[in-house]
């Protein structure tokens, strides 16, 4: 953090900073992929930010039918979303800045006038476990109403509670729409899609790759000393420990709590796996089966071209 070193200094790290943006599904691994970026000391990441809310705000008070439509024209319009990023990030000294938010895969054409050098990192999982894993966070806290389900009917039954969030505008549904857009779209080659087994499995190889995918100098992380919780945040969810990291980078193997019909449902949605066109990087573990203790095997790969990602990530996992 940028100490006050007094007028006519604060501008001046902005100058040659780069933003960049980690995006993607819930319980995917971005808290835990900042974590990691963050012991970068070039670099400042964290949990998702309020700019992607101020953004759509901001457009939105400046599109047609409003007043200020007429009055802020599209060149004033980039520099006042620039200044978001520059106001929000100006008290921190890092001349890289990764901004989260599941809502930026949705906003790539403005993101990438903005910054035409932005690179997205995009953390998905198998959207089976995202359930789970978030029924299990709902279960952890049973003397608590989260703030995830609207109604009593919402939050009744896993079944119930599974449907909500995955809604196309609410936690699960919103950002697996957006994803998808932004894997098919003209920026598509901009985001790097890696998976949440992946990265618990073999987290060096993974960031020497998106150091790679970065432009960034190498640099050894320490995957076994990660440290990140947001308990305030979290507490007003109603959800306590759903954005604290575990200190250690590893496979973490569990059965599913849902139902088995509910489990198979959402296996199936993973569409960044199995792609005739596909224009975004991928870092995806390939699975034989549904079950997790199934096999393992690394691929990663650009559509259209060779790439030493598929050949540097082809042996088989543990």
């Amino acid at each position: 953090m940028r100490p006050d070193d007094g007028p006519g200094t604060e501008n001046l790290a902005d100058e040659a900073r780069k933003y960049h943006f980690i995006s993607g599904l819930p319980r995917s691994g971005s808290t835990l992929t900042s974590a990691i970026l963050r012991q970068n000391p070039r670099f400042h990441a964290g949990m998702s930010s309020p700019i992607a809310a101020l953004f759509e705000g901001l457009i939105a008070q400046c599109s047609a039918g409003t007043e200020l439509s007429t009055m802020v024209d599209q060149e004033q319009r980039g520099d006042l979303l620039r200044g978001l990023f520059d106001s929000y990030y100006k008290r921190f000294d890092e001349p890289v800045i990764f901004d989260t938010n599941r809502a930026w895969t949705a906003q790539l054409p403005a993101l990438m006038k903005l910054f035409p050098e932005a690179k997205v990192i995009c953390l998905v999982r198998d959207v089976a476990w995202i359930m789970d894993s978030m029924e299990r966070q709902y279960r952890a806290n049973a003397f608590e109403h989260t703030r995830l389900f609207n109604t009593p009917a919402e939050r009744s039954t896993v079944y119930t509670r599974v449907e909500a969030l995955a809604g196309a505008n609410r936690l699960v549904g919103y950002p697996w729409h957006a994803l998808k857009e932004a894997a098919y779209s003209e920026f598509a080659d901009r985001i790097v899609i890696v998976e949440y087994d992946l990265l618990t499995q073999r987290p060096a190889e993974l960031f020497k790759l998106l150091y790679e995918f970065l432009g960034e100098p190498a640099f050894e992380h320490d995957f076994a000393a990660v440290d990140y919780d947001a308990p305030a945040f979290d507490a007003q969810l109603g959800l306590d420990g759903l954005h604290r990291v575990h200190p250690e980078v590893k496979p973490r193997p569990r059965e599913t709590i849902l139902p088995p019909d509910l489990f198979e449902r959402y296996s199936k949605l993973a569409f960044w796996r199995n792609l005739p066109i596909f224009k975004a990087f991928r870092a995806i573990a390939q699975q034989a089966a549904i079950s997790q203790k199934s096999g393992w095997t690394a691929a990663v790969d650009r559509f259209g071209k060779p790439c030493r990602w598929r050949r540097r990530l082809s042996t088989r996992l543990p």
